[in-house]
């Protein structure tokens, strides 16, 4: 299934895409897309539905968040072997865990928008993991049915507070807007495998990044089995999985986001996203 939300910011609805690309109307079936509601068993029970009878949504209007709200926001670091290099840093070896602040989280079409003070923004496409199951102690070969389903994100970043301003990462992560996710939930069946995906992002028309998840240092199986043994994964938890070369942290000259920038990002089968950069 590929499960979206559709409708202004604080009153979404649940849906999802039909066969022939047309948005269903959920709503009579789940209250939204957050927490137990993408558990494994939750969207087990929607996909026994038959989406020809559910109310077809002829004019969605805005496309938010693929998820309402999330328990926590993990994202890996430094996960592609070409990232890694162009930043002038050894690959680590063991996954670079932070996180995001929950309230990151926006639209794949929502503005994104510059905090005061920010100096070096930059862009990030990446695989998203939503995590289905409460996942604990898990082995690697079994990581994959703790797995809800996948999304684009792009992990907006503020490189000046992350890096220059002291502290931890989730400094200059956690911006309102900073965490476009979707437009799509798209259900763990339908991807087959998480680490043969291409992931892009076009910078005003330009490819910047252009990669695939083959490259990823610690793979999906991985960072699941790594992250659980260390603390209690929850249904509804996203994990943003790392970004491929190609931010403008790593260019030379390096280059970073300007109001009236334009965005466009995609992995392969999980939805397409575009945002234009604003100043607060």
């Amino acid at each position: 299934m590929k499960l979206l939300r559709y409708g202004p910011i604080g009153k979404e609805k649940p849906a999802m895409l039909d066969a022939e690309g047309q948005v269903r109307d959920l709503s009579d079936h789940t209250a939204d897309f957050a927490g137990a509601t993408v558990s494994r068993d939750a969207l087990a029970r929607l996909a026994a539905i038959d989406p020809t009878t559910l109310p077809v949504v002829e004019n969605p209007g805005r496309i938010g968040s693929c998820l309402a709200s999330v328990p926590n926001f993990f994202c890996i670091g430094l996960n592609y072997t070409q990232h890694a290099i162009e930043t002038g840093m050894d690959a680590p070896k063991e996954p670079i865990i932070f996180s995001k602040a929950s309230s990151a989280l926006s639209g794949p079409f929502d503005p994104v928008i510059l905090p005061r003070g920010a100096t070096k923004g930059d862009w990030e496409v990446e695989l998203g993991v939503v995590i289905g199951r409460e996942a604990l102690y898990v082995s690697e070969d079994d990581a994959l049915d703790y797995v809800a389903g996948y999304c684009t994100i792009n992990d907006v970043s503020e490189r000046a507070f992350q890096t220059e301003r002291g502290g931890q990462w989730i400094k200059g992560k956690s911006a309102p807007t900073f965490g476009p996710v979707g437009p799509h939930l798209v259900t763990a069946d339908e991807v087959p495998d998480p680490q043969d995906l291409r992931v892009s992002l076009d910078l005003n028309g330009t490819t910047v990044q252009d990669s695939s998840t083959s490259d990823m240092i610690f793979t999906v199986r991985e960072i699941i089995s790594y992250m659980s043994n260390m603390m209690r994964l929850q249904p509804g938890d996203i994990i943003a999985t790392g970004t491929p070369s190609g931010v403008g942290m790593g260019m030379k000259p390096q280059r970073f986001l300007a109001p009236g920038d334009v965005m466009e990002l995609e992995v392969d089968g999980l939805g397409r996203q575009r945002q234009v950069v604003e100043s607060a």
